[in-house]
């Protein structure tokens, strides 16, 4: 089985934007699934917005990368394919809906007691690119 996502990669300060869902102590890039008949633009900006309450600029929608891995707090053999996007956004940042706080993260924070496997793949990608510490 395979579980399809889109995240949102955005880089300031040598790290990257991620979040802590409510309830919960594993970092997770903003994104999530689309719904049925949505383009990859249209999910990715309407999660931002459900997450994180700020507007996708749709023009700066450029893709990064697809990474797979076991998909986290799932039974073995699930796998996620997270399709990864950077864009510009406008509006101020705060978490909503079901993020409790949002964190920068280098690939330090890439472990697994606090990243999922696919989020992990995607830290050291930034890292090997020296877009993150």
């Amino acid at each position: 089985m395979e579980i399809d996502k889109l995240a949102w990669i955005l880089i300031k300060d040598r790290k990257v934007l991620s979040t802590i869902s409510k309830g919960k102590d594993t970092y997770y890039i903003p994104g999530g699934k689309r719904e049925k008949g949505e383009t990859d633009g249209q999910a990715l900006i309407r999660e931002i917005k459900e997450e994180l309450s700020v507007d996708i600029i749709p023009p700066t929608i450029k893709l990064y990368g697809t990474f797979m891995a076991q998909a986290h707090g799932k039974a073995e053999g699930v796998i996620v394919k997270m399709t990864c996007y950077t864009a510009e956004f406008e509006g101020e940042m705060k978490p909503s809906a079901e993020v409790e706080r949002i964190v920068w993260i280098t690939s330090g924070d890439a472990d697994s007691e606090r990243s999922s496997p696919v989020d992990r793949l995607i830290l050291a990608d930034l890292k090997t690119k020296n877009l993150i510490d």
